[in-house]
């Protein structure tokens, strides 16, 4: 393993500090989210991306949305570029999207030419705003006429809620308002014509609840609450005459609160339920809660992807029925694995359990984490869990929700990984970092974590700086997989940590006093349910948070296709799986290695039907080498295969 040299650099000042949703006041939570600001990456697996992100992607994809006309859009309508519109309706969030990204990493680090950046991104976005407050680069000159006429299709609310969400993180990296002001003006004049005694008003892409919540946290004014509260309850569908198809694709234009599953859109779905999750910690109203619950459980038990991605089907990039959840043909938009790690965020918050916590660093490591190329150049939008090699990762879409998506998240995950109530930190995510806040009951803590998580499971939470005198908790997430965990204190006894559960240990600390956590993190095979015919006879194979896939390119030796290859598994004790730590074209990881067995006679060799009993296929010792499946298809297009055929041992 690496060595582990913490280093953190000096932060700017602060103005409006914040986490990435502000639960401070919330009174309906039990888990606060820390300020993005708070919390200071260290070395490791996330700080490699968080590296990449600044360094590579974010100038990459500016350069790109610069390119292909998106600032462009905004110049034209103040005379300052001839040029005609480019891109679909939806295609200001992109640049929104962008903009908070790069606000976030504001909150941790200086960057100045991010900064100039932004600075100069905000003149250009209020420049082009209508002395209304109205702002949008499609819906101008002869489309003006269809301003919310078309509401199921034009985005114009979705693109104001990435306006808000981009504004307020920005506001909390320097207190600069300019974009926020800019937001305020348009939602006032949203207030002022829309409503249930006025214009109707949907959101045909649910985005703008949740910023909306955000809005009213930071301003306080309880006008912003009220217009999510009318844009959730889905009153307006009588006088929009939506259809059942409608409703059901946007998961939009009924009451939230009378969603019983997970349908249609897979994003427009996810977004609906961040915005209720974050509408109900402020008002506690019990039937939100009731839905959430539901949907969360449809989710986790029928429509997950064992990768954490969510969307099965490409027509309506759609959650499927219940178990659909096929592997070559999987959806899985980088988007709806965002969505699913941000409500599950929601609902650690609500409910302060390490299930949600499981969910999002399943859904992180894996269907995000797979979104972005190694090099931080290229792009997923669908993320399958099979492939015969064709061409996944892209640099432009013309559709480009998802790589600035990824940017934003990636940005924000210092924001993701402590929460804290009146007087405990729980760690949630793990990476080496450095924490320092103040509890409300117990004064400032300061805890430096140091691991090489997710390729070691050996977590250290050194304690630099507390309050004199104060007790104070520290809760730490055991994960669900880490049967066997181990706790000690100061290098003293060990004691079982139970799995699924926060390991929870109030004292009052001195300074250097050390937590030590030790997750196991042992090679485990994941089998699906009976009903998910795609995996019948097949597994996942699993170390730690991380997925393994078998990839062409490693396994083609002995004239043995990597299609002809199985994996030998034993669900009491995994053996011959060895965990070699490599540093080259995949960056620094863990693959696994396995003497696996492979067939001679190739299956396109054998006949398509066998009549009168089946013919044992011979088989032979053949080497499998699995890599992480966030890691797959950086090396060229290649075939590849999550769930492996297996034989028991």
């Amino acid at each position: 393993m690496r060595q582990l040299i913490l280093t953190f650099a000096i932060l700017p000042c602060l103005a409006a500090d914040g986490p990435v949703f502000d639960m401070a006041k919330s009174p309906h939570v039990k888990l606060r989210p820390v300020p993005v600001s708070a919390v200071l990456l260290g070395p490791g697996f996330w700080a490699d991306r968080e590296k990449i992100n600044v360094e590579r992607s974010l100038p990459s994809m500016l350069k790109l949305l610069e390119e292909h006309g998106i600032i462009g859009n905004f110049l034209r309508l103040q005379g300052k570029s001839t040029a005609t519109r480019k891109g679909p309706v939806y295609t200001d969030s992109d640049i929104y999207k962008w903009m908070e990204a790069a606000a976030f990493v504001l909150q941790t680090q200086d960057v100045p030419w991010i900064r100039t950046k932004l600075n100069e991104l905000n003149g250009i976005i209020v420049g082009a705003q209508e002395p209304s407050g109205y702002l949008n680069t499609y819906y101008v000159e002869d489309k003006a006429k269809l301003r919310f006429t078309e509401m199921q299709r034009s985005h114009e609310l979705y693109n104001l809620g990435h306006m808000l969400q981009a504004a307020i993180a920005r506001y909390r990296a320097d207190g600069d308002r300019k974009l926020l002001d800019a937001g305020i003006r348009y939602v006032d004049y949203l207030i002022k014509d829309f409503g249930p005694d006025k214009h109707p008003l949907l959101t045909g892409h649910p985005e703008l609840e949740m910023a909306l919540v955000e809005l009213y946290r930071t301003t306080g004014e309880r006008k912003y609450l009220d217009l999510a509260k009318y844009l959730l309850s889905g009153v307006e569908r009588e006088r929009l005459k939506l259809t059942d198809a409608q409703v059901k694709y946007m998961f939009s234009g009924v009451p939230f609160t009378s969603r019983t599953q997970f349908e249609g859109h897979a994003v427009r779905a996810m977004y609906a339920s961040c915005g209720a999750a974050d509408y109900y910690a402020e008002t506690g109203d019990p039937a939100y809660l009731k839905t959430l619950d539901t949907l969360w459980n449809d989710l986790v038990n029928y429509k997950m992807y064992v990768t954490g991605g969510v969307g099965a089907r490409s027509a309506g990039e759609a959650f499927g029925e219940k178990y659909e959840l096929p592997n070559y043909q999987a959806y899985g938009e980088s988007c709806a694995a965002i969505g699913n790690f941000m409500f599950n965020a929601r609902m650690l918050a609500i409910h302060g359990q390490t299930k949600y916590a499981d969910v999002m660093e399943r859904a992180l490591y894996n269907g995000i984490n797979s979104g972005m190329s190694l090099d931080g150049s290229l792009y997923c939008y669908r993320n399958p869990l099979a492939s015969t090699g064709e061409k996944i990762r892209n640099a432009w879409y013309d559709t480009t929700c998802c790589p600035p998506n990824l940017q934003r998240t990636f940005a924000s995950l210092p924001g993701y990984l402590f929460s804290y109530d009146a007087n405990t930190i729980y760690a949630n995510l793990f990476h080496s970092a450095k924490l320092d806040w103040t509890l409300p009951d117990s004064g400032r803590v300061v805890i430096r974590e140091e691991t090489e998580y997710p390729w070691s499971g050996t977590l250290k939470f050194i304690v630099d700086d507390a309050t004199a005198g104060k007790e104070f908790g520290i809760a730490v997430r055991i994960p669900d997989w880490a049967k066997g965990a181990t706790v000690s204190v100061n290098g003293g006894a060990q004691q079982r940590a139970t799995s699924g559960d926060y390991f929870r240990i109030s004292r009052p600390w001195k300074k250097n006093d050390t937590l030590t956590v030790q997750l196991p993190l042992d090679v485990q095979p994941v089998f699906g349910n009976p009903r998910m015919y795609e995996t019948v006879g097949k597994v996942a194979i699993q170390r730690g948070p991380i997925i393994y896939c078998m990839e062409q390119v490693d396994n083609n030796g002995a004239n043995i296709s990597m299609f002809d290859r199985l994996v030998q598994v034993n669900p009491v004790r995994m053996q011959g799986y060895t965990a070699e730590v490599q540093d080259g074209a995949l960056g620094h990881v863990v693959v696994l290695k396995h003497e696996g067995k492979g067939f001679l006679k190739p299956a396109e060799d054998e006949p398509l039907y066998q009549y009168g009993g089946l013919k044992e296929r011979k088989a032979v010792k053949a080497p499998v080498t699995l890599i992480p499946y966030y890691a797959w298809a950086n090396r060229g297009e290649d075939a590849m295969e999550v769930w492996l055929p297996f034989q028991l041992n």
